[in-house]
């Protein structure tokens, strides 16, 4: 069977992704490589060259991917203004904890060193990073106009300082220094009601 009768275009740029968060997962980020990558699927190198020219662009389509999946939870998220801050961001860092812990290999990718400092973040990623964490600045600032947050805060560094918090606790979970997810939620809880007092 040749490699454009077992996968359609799409189907294979999808795929390769798949298997590359499996291979991170097994093996780290270090036992990725496109020629492996190639073989465990079946397919010829220059069938995954045509879609990710090297290893720094598979892995920076990877954290695209996560980016792609995160908006869409967050999308929802801030969709409608909520009555009660301190509930919103309960659920705001119980749905990022989840995607970070069940998502690992894309958020370790997402907001790690392997491209952002030892690699080199493409302009999609750059862009969808930056439009995430935007949309969350914009809706701290309707908040404020609202008077759902004191307006005295800024929008800016509140937005960072409580994504901080979170990723902070996120890197916690997945290195396996905190492994009690009760006591994960009890932190969780204690940042909200900083956050969330007007």
């Amino acid at each position: 069977m040749t490699d454009k009768n077992k996968y359609h275009h799409g189907d294979l740029q999808q795929k390769l992704l798949n298997e590359a968060a499996l291979v991170i997962a097994e093996k780290s980020i270090d036992g990725l490589s496109m020629r492996g990558l190639a073989d465990r699927l079946g397919v010829s190198r220059t069938a995954a060259y045509h879609h990710f020219k090297d290893k720094n662009g598979l892995l920076c389509a990877i954290a695209e991917d996560g980016f792609r999946r995160w908006q869409a939870e967050l999308d929802g998220l801030l969709s409608q203004l909520p009555e009660s801050m301190e509930i919103w961001f309960e659920h705001f860092s119980r749905a990022y904890l989840d995607f970070a812990t069940e998502s690992a290999e894309h958020y370790d990718l997402m907001f790690g060193r392997p491209i952002w400092k030892h690699g080199q973040p493409t302009e999609s990623l750059r862009k969808l990073s930056y439009d995430a964490f935007q949309s969350y600045v914009e809706f701290v600032e309707r908040c404020q106009q609202k008077n759902l947050i004191a307006e005295e805060q800024n929008a800016l560094r509140l937005a960072q300082v409580s994504w901080g918090t979170l990723h902070g606790l996120c890197r916690l979970i997945n290195d396996g220094i905190y492994i009690d997810r009760d006591s994960v939620e009890d932190m969780c809880k204690n940042s909200v009601r900083l956050f969330a007092t007007n």
